[in-house]
């Protein structure tokens, strides 16, 4: 792990972040499409849609937010990521809950959490 300088950084979080607003956009648009217009369950949809924006996710932040190469080691990378960043989610989720917080809370806390961790994760390992 290289932790010196990087001018780019700020960039780099800028379009990581614009990135991650793409793929949950995408994520809600394929959702409401395959339950609202094909009558799709919820979870047969999200999990659908969740597929659809990680797979978006990993080709826009690959190309533009790092500027690095499609390929095998970096997409398993990502997907090993990305499903920590899943567990990491329903940790806090039922943390919060047991703790007797509201939804909200948690919600907040997945979303302080989880995008600095992938985006750190993503820096130092899939992208190295």
């Amino acid at each position: 792990m290289n932790l010196t300088y990087d001018p780019g950084f700020g960039i780099r979080l800028a379009r990581f972040g614009i990135a991650g607003a793409v793929a949950t956009g995408m994520h809600v648009a394929v959702a409401y499409v395959l339950i609202a217009r094909a009558g799709a369950p919820p979870v047969v949809a999200n999990t659908v849609a969740f597929t659809c924006a990680t797979f978006w996710s990993y080709l826009l932040n690959t190309k533009w937010s790092f500027s690095s190469s499609i390929g095998v080691k970096n997409l398993l990378r990502f997907s090993v990521v990305s499903i920590g960043g899943v567990i990491v989610t329903g940790l806090v989720s039922q943390l919060a809950q047991s703790a007797g917080a509201s939804p909200w809370f948690g919600i907040a806390m997945v979303v302080c959490l989880v995008p600095p961790l992938t985006f750190f994760a993503h820096r130092f390992w899939t992208y190295r």
